[in-house]
This record gives structure tokens, C-alpha cells and sequence, in this order.
């Protein structure tokens, strides 16, 4: 996918290549799309991707060697290299924890719904919630020990500080400030290519 006429993963690998604390990168690419990736990203590892968001973490997590490893997804192109650098220092300098995530405090008003008709159920206190986001740095063991779980496990996992957590693992909030959107849409599509032609 191009936005703001370039692959999409580009922005993110521009990010990382200018971060101080980041060194080798690893691509988990999807089935097809190997050869693609390496021509956009030549000094990059490429490894094939797997059926789950997890999957791919751990397929490319066997190419690192770093007691500490950051995870991206290449949806989140705003996400700059202060913030890279960020959760990677700040996870090397807390050793009480196994990662530290980006993450905004949600701002909507959240409401569970029930039932084919979405009735709403039950409004929830905001207060406490996070919405996370990448990148996550992780100790690198602890992220290994965390993904050797299930299949199953792997799939029904969102993020991999979840799988952390449920090993028992400790994991610190990152607050981010400025817009790190992910593109899930087309409106984020087009939302996230306004920003980037704004900031090039």
C-alpha cells in the first residue's frame, strides 16, 4: 500500500533508520510480498510472516540477538524516533519491568453494547483506560517465553504486551503526545497521508 507516494512500511523504516537506540531491523512480511519488502528495504532482514499478528512477532524475533527488541507495525507511520528511542530507554533503565509500550489515555466516552440490536448495557469509567499503541519494547527473553504459548493463544492475541502480562511479565505505559493514528481504514488512509504531506 502507498501513502503520500511511498510504501506505507517506508515511513516507518525512515523512523527507525534515524532513532538512536534502534539497531537491526527485521521484517515479518506477508506470503507473496517478501521480495517486495527487501527491495524497499535492503539492510533489512525479511522473514515470512505467519496467520497471526503474534505469529509474525515470534518468526521474527528468531532473527534477534538484542537482550532488548522493539515491535512496530507499519500501520502507525507517524510514529517518530524519539519515541522509538523513548520506550527503548525507558524499558533499559527500569529493570523491574519486561516492556514498556506507547500508549494515549482514551478520551471517548466508552459504552458496552449487548444483543443484536446494540443496547447499550453499560458505560464505563474512562479513568485508568489506555489506548495502546506501537512501537512496545520488550527484554527480549521475556518476550520469547511469552510468545511459546498456543496457536490459538497467539491468535486471539492483540498486542504482545497481552502475552507478556499473561506470563506473569511486568509492562509500563509510554504516554505518547503527538498523533501516532494507525491505519486500519480508508478515512485513516486518507487522515494519515494528510499528515505526512503536512510534516514533508
Amino acid at each position: 500500500m502507498e501513502v503520500a507516494g511511498r510504501p506505507l512500511v517506508a515511513w516507518s523504516l525512515d523512523a527507525i533508520a534515524a532513532a538512536e537506540r534502534i539497531g537491526p531491523v527485521v521484517i515479518a512480511a506477508p506470503a507473496g510480498f517478501e521480495d517486495e519488502l527487501e527491495a524497499v528495504a535492503p539492510e533489512a532482514a525479511v522473514v515470512l510472516g505467519a496467520s497471526s499478528r503474534s505469529g509474525s512477532v515470534a518468526n521474527a524475533l528468531s532473527r534477534v540477538e538484542t537482550e532488548i527488541v522493539a515491535v512496530h507495525d507499519a500501520a502507525r507511520p507517524l510514529a517518530p524516533p524519539a519515541l522509538f528511542d523513548s520506550v527503548v530507554e525507558a524499558l533499559a533503565e527500569d529493570l523491574g519491568s519486561d516492556g514498556v509500550i506507547a500508549a494515549a489515555p482514551v478520551q471517548d466516552t466508552l459504552k458496552r453494547a449487548s444483543g443484536d440490536r446494540l443496547r447499550v448495557s453499560e458505560t464505563l469509567d474512562r479513568e485508568g483506560l489506555w489506548a495502546i499503541q506501537t512501537p512496545q519494547a520488550f527484554r527480549s527473553e521475556a518476550l520469547r517465553g511469552a510468545l511459546a504459548v498456543d496457536a490459538a493463544v497467539l491468535e486471539a492475541a492483540t498486542d504482545d504486551a497481552m502475552l507478556v502480562e499473561a506470563a506473569g511479565g511486568s509492562v509500563r505505559l509510554h504516554p505518547v503526545t503527538e498523533p501516532n493514528p494507525k491505519v486500519t481504514s480508508a478515512a485513516d488512509l486518507a487522515l494519515v497521508e494528510a499528515l505526512l504531506r503536512d510534516l514533508g
